[in-house]
Order: C-alpha cells, then sequence, then structure tokens
C-alpha cells in the first residue's frame, strides 16, 4: 500500500501546525509588497519534506523544543531564498507550477526578496543565539551554490566521471537534506556525534533522493518533469554518464554530438533515452539508489524505536519511492 505523507506526519502533526503559523508570522513585514509576496510564497509551499525532516530528526535524537521549530523555519527561509534567486538565474517563469516571483514581480524585486529571506535566516538565528544551527545551514546553502557552479563549469565538456557527479548532487540537493537531520539533532541537544550521524543519513538520502529525480528523464510514465528534460538541457545524469563509459568510442562520440547540437530534436532524445535503456545505466541508477538508502537505514539502527525514527523511516521510504 502507497505511503501518504499525512500517516507519516502523524507523531508531528501537532507540530507542523504550529510551525506552519510561526512561519507564517516570521514573514510579517510593514512594506505591502514584500507582504503581499510573502503571502504568495507562504501559500504556494510544497509538501514541506524539509520541516518534515527537521522535526521527525528532533524527535528521533531527543525532545522537540523552541530551537527545533527555529531551526526549521531557519531552512525554510535561507531554502526559499535559493530558490527566488534560481528562477532569476534559470530565468523561470515557473516553480511547481505556480508563477515564479520574477514572473509575477520582474528581477529586480525577485533578488531583494530573495536577500530579504536570507536576512530574516540570519536574524532569526542571531536574535536566539542560534549559533550551533546558522553554522549548520549556511553550510548547506554554501554548498549547493558551489554544487550549481560545479555543475555549470561541468556542462560545457559533457563528459562528466562519476565521481564528479557525484560530488556535484552531494552538494547541490543532499548537502540541504543532510542540513534538515543535522539541524534537527543539533535543535535538541545532540553530541557532535549524533549530530554529524544524522548529518551523515540526510546526505545519503539526499544522495538517493536525486538520483530518483534523474531517473524520471528516462520514465514511461507521466510525471512531475517532461520526459528527456535533462538531456534537452544538456545535463549529464548518472544513468547516461555510466551508459557512455560501457560505450565505444564511436557510439560515445555520437550520444555526446546529439546532447550537445540536437538535443531539441524529440526523435534524437529518444536515441538517447534508447541507448540508456539498452547500456544497462536504468538498472545501475536503481542499484546506486538503493545502496544509498539501505546505508542510511543501518545509520537509524543506532537510534532506539519510536513513533518519530518510524516515520522517519517511511518518509525515506516515501521520497524514493515517489512518482513525482
Amino acid at each position: 500500500m502507497a505511503l501518504k505523507l499525512d500517516d507519516i506526519k502523524a507523531p508531528i502533526a501537532h507540530e507542523m501546525d504550529e510551525f506552519e503559523q510561526k512561519f507564517r508570522d516570521s514573514m510579517k513585514t510593514r512594506v505591502m509588497l514584500l507582504d503581499r509576496i510573502m503571502n504568495y510564497i507562504v501559500k504556494r509551499k510544497g509538501k514541506q519534506m524539509r520541516p518534515m525532516f527537521v522535526f521527525l530528526s528532533a524527535g528521533t535524537c531527543g525532545l522537540i523544543n523552541d530551537s527545533t521549530y527555529r531551526g526549521a523555519a531557519l531552512i525554510e527561509l535561507l531554502h526559499t531564498a535559493t530558490l527566488v534567486h534560481d528562477d532569476v538565474v534559470d530565468d523561470a517563469n515557473y516553480r511547481r507550477g505556480f508563477f515564479s516571483i520574477n514572473a509575477l514581480w520582474k528581477n529586480k524585486v525577485a533578488v531583494l526578496v530573495g536577500d530579504f529571506l536570507l536576512s530574516k535566516g540570519l536574524l532569526l538565528s542571531v536574535e536566539n543565539k542560534d549559533y550551533h544551527l546558522l553554522n549548520i545551514v549556511s553550510n548547506a546553502v554554501r554548498e549547493m551554490s558551489e554544487g550549481e557552479l560545479l555543475q555549470m563549469e561541468k556542462a560545457r565538456s559533457l563528459n562528466i566521471t562519476e565521481d564528479v557527479y557525484y560530488d556535484i548532487i552531494r552538494q547541490k540537493t543532499a548537502s540541504l537534506i543532510a542540513s534538515c537531520c543535522a539541524v534537527g539533532a543539533s535543535s535538541v541537544s545532540a553530541t557532535d556525534d549524533v549530530v554529524q550521524t544524522m548529518r551523515l543519513f540526510g546526505e545519503k538520502i539526499g544522495m538517493a533522493f536525486q538520483i530518483k529525480d534523474d531517473l524520471f528523464d528516462y520514465g514511461e510514465a507521466e510525471i512531475g518533469k517532461p520526459l528527456g528534460i535533462d538531456i534537452k538541457e544538456k545535463k549529464m545524469t548518472l544513468p547516461l554518464i555510466y551508459a557512455l563509459s560501457k560505450a565505444g568510442w564511436l557510439e560515445k562520440r555520437r550520444i555526446i554530438g546529439i546532447v550537445r547540437n540536437e538535443s531539441e530534436k524529440p526523435k534524437k532524445v529518444n536515441e538517447v533515452i534508447s541507448f540508456v535503456k539498452q547500456s544497462g545505466g536504468i538498472e545501475y541508477a536503481n542499484a546506486v539508489m538503493e545502496k544509498h538508502h539501505q546505508e542510511a537505514l543501518q545509520l537509524l539502527n543506532e537510534f532506539p524505536d519510536s513513533d518519530y525514527k518510524k516515520s522517519l523511516i517511511q518518509l525515506v521510504q516515501f521520497t524514493i519511492e515517489r512518482s513525482k
């Protein structure tokens, strides 16, 4: 039976409701334009997986407290800031099916909104002396920026090795989920070793999450992103990297040529997808994803059984089995 987010959320349902209200209040401002944009951001929130990781990690390691709420808010503020800035960088008009801030209010306003969100996060931590949480989340934002820039740098050559790909997704995607789990543990005064274990747990989940996302590019089902979008955007992901590593010189040159010069042609994109499937790229990526999944679950074995831990395991499963 498919897992439902509401069931997974059960042990922290009260905390999540309270968090939502506190987060909404923390976004209020006297500048009318800014207040309107903040309301828009709050309304179009997604599944709220990040706060769930924070609260469930905190409950697994200790007693949820005010610091946990601030940690979850800090993650949301800083992450939302990076998304607003990303949309400007990518010139994107949509985010999760809604218009992006830059599409509605132009780039200049979007950049300033991102800056405002960053400052709110920094002030929230400094005013409450949550320096340990600020340190964790600031490191994640730095890594996310480095990961994006590393991907841009490597995208030009289209000859990314598996190790470079892992570096990119570790920084770009996994660092954020790692920081959610580390913040949860740190907010309940867990030891440095426990915080590090939870950070590593989150990192492995983040790696599995991104590989799952890459696999959607080759799926037949109607999903969140269009089929072959990574290929069209010239992104080198694990299934393709593996397939190319197994190909002969001529075949490799042909496929890279398609990605570089003909990725706008649906027929050519389908050629690349078929090549990846026939080369075992899908099976390989699935196996790597499952390896990270199992390693993450092993790390949780160190913690006593509880409803929080059970839900954390289910949230991981939800992440790996999701269909979009």
